[in-house]
């Protein structure tokens, strides 16, 4: 009789710096809740147990957006995290908001972590170079592992451009059939896993045009999968945000195959009793903090949060503080999807680095109508491309001031039908001040004057909340769909 393996793989994804237990949302119906979810130490506890039930057994993989997010993991430049993914001993991880700092920075840190970094996909512009493993391989369960990691492709191409100094991205499609070859004939790897920080749509295409893939531990988009996703024999799972969940895969391989699987999407409340070693760590991370994040700066009567692709409340309150810096009507910030929410209630300090932990100056620049134009095209493309490899999200940019009317159907550059500011149509030809937050708001090909005042993103939303001012509903921005 064929001896059966049984196999546990672990993910976390999109984690952002999120150390402690905090507010996420929840829909039931129409209504919003905001358990508090998440915390490394609860991480650590389930690690652990399942290590205890399958000594040998489990596999632990982190997609990357992990270092950077929240004020402990910006302050440190993501060196905070560094004894607490240890302490986890994950098996491999891939990248994305790592780089903020640049790759100088990411690579240092990465010397210090116990598991490989994986990216098939990451070249040195000059030497053509990787300057990061594509791959591993990990032995559990009596089972050769290959794991093939990608990294955003999209950090050369829509992320500050510090972020990629020297370094060049692709998809790792063309990457990919030789390194599972060599994989499977020389290292003699018995399954196949894609560890990737593409998206859920691009790796559902991934899947499609590429063979020989038995799962695919997909991060970047924040999707709560509750089931995977199964194209033909590649298997596909994404597990959520901030820490909030955990995905778990548990696979019976009989001779190289997957005869029986069975996944869960856990969510990380109080029925996980918390690990001592890993509450300590994070406390010793927390405690220099705790006092200076826990100052209430305001009160918000509804939710905020990012759980939209159109708008949110969290951008719409984070563009009212810009464009009051700012001293225009019009704004613009990226569509960020990190960020935990804010429920109804105090405003603290914490929240204002959880909405924009950056915290790059309020900045502002002429645009004609006509760059407005474009530039909102040229995001709803990338935001909701027909084509997945085009995507290039984040959600909808966020503005304010304006109401913009487009069917999301068309072909680029095609979508846009009305833009009104305020109750007029859009001048072409006439100049607007406009206030923003980082290249990702208004990109650099755009707008004349631009300047950086010195007031910053956190200064600009304690001012805005300590002012007790509501949203004015005549200068929300917003994307109608027709």
């Amino acid at each position: 009789m064929s001896k059966v393996n049984a196999l546990t793989i672990f993910q976390i994804n999109d984690t952002h710096g999120y150390l402690e237990a905090h507010p996420e949302l929840v829909w039931t119906g129409s209504d919003a809740s905001y358990p508090r979810l998440g915390g490394y130490a609860r991480i650590a506890s389930l690690f652990k147990q399942a290590r205890l039930s399958n000594p040998d057994g489990v596999l632990a993989l982190d997609n990357g957006d992990t270092m950077h997010g929240t004020y402990p993991a910006m302050v440190s430049k993501g060196e905070a995290l560094v004894p607490l993914l240890n302490a986890l001993k994950l098996d491999a991880m891939t990248a994305h908001w790592e780089f903020a700092w640049g790759p100088d920075h990411f690579r240092e840190l990465v010397t210090r972590l116990n598991h490989p970094m994986l990216a098939i996909n990451c070249y040195d512009q000059r030497t053509g170079a990787r300057p990061f493993h594509a791959s591993t391989v990990v032995e559990r369960a009596g089972l050769r592992i290959g794991i093939i990691g990608i990294a955003a492709s999209i950090i050369d191409k829509s992320m500050p451009p510090h972020f990629s100094e020297g370094l060049h991205f692709t998809l790792g499609l063309e990457e990919l059939p030789a390194e599972i070859k060599r994989l499977r004939q020389t290292e003699a790897a018995d399954l196949i896993i894609v560890l990737s920080h593409l998206g859920f749509p691009q790796d559902a295409k991934l899947a499609s045009v590429v063979s020989g893939i038995d799962v695919i531990v997909s991060g970047h988009t924040h999707n709560r999968l509750k089931r995977p996703l199964q194209l033909g024999r590649t298997t596909i799972i994404q597990s959520g945000c901030h820490g909030a969940f955990v995905g778990r895969l548990d696979l019976r391989i009989v001779e190289g195959g997957i005869v029986d699987m069975g996944h869960e999407l856990i969510t990380l409340d109080a029925s996980i009793a918390p690990d001592d070693a890993m509450t300590g760590l994070v406390d010793e991370v927390m405690r220099p903090y705790r006092t200076m994040l826990n100052e209430v700066v305001g009160r918000t009567s509804i939710g905020l949060h990012r759980d939209t692709v159109l708008s949110a409340p969290m951008d719409d309150v984070l563009l009212a503080a810009v464009a009051l810096a700012g001293g225009t009507r019009i704004a613009f910030s990226n569509g960020w999807r990190y960020g935990a929410p804010i429920p109804p209630g105090p405003v603290t300090v914490n929240d204002l680095w959880n909405i924009i932990p950056p915290n790059p100056p309020i900045s502002t620049v002429d645009l004609t109508g006509s760059e407005i134009w474009e530039l909102m095209e040229d995001n709803v493309q990338r935001t909701f491309a027909s084509d997945p490899f085009e995507q290039m999200g984040g959600y909808l940019k966020r503005f304010r001031g304006m109401t913009i009317y487009g069917k999301l159907e068309n072909p680029p550059g095609e979508r846009i039908e009305h833009i009104f500011v305020g109750h007029d149509p859009i001048d072409l030809a006439k100049i607007y001040g406009v206030s923003f937050v980082t290249s990702q708001g208004v990109p650099q090909k755009f707008g004349a004057n631009r300047l950086d005042l010195p007031i910053k993103a956190i200064d600009a939303l304690k001012t805005y909340f300590q002012s007790g001012k509501d949203i004015d509903s005549e200068t929300l921005g917003r994307f109608v769909a027709v």
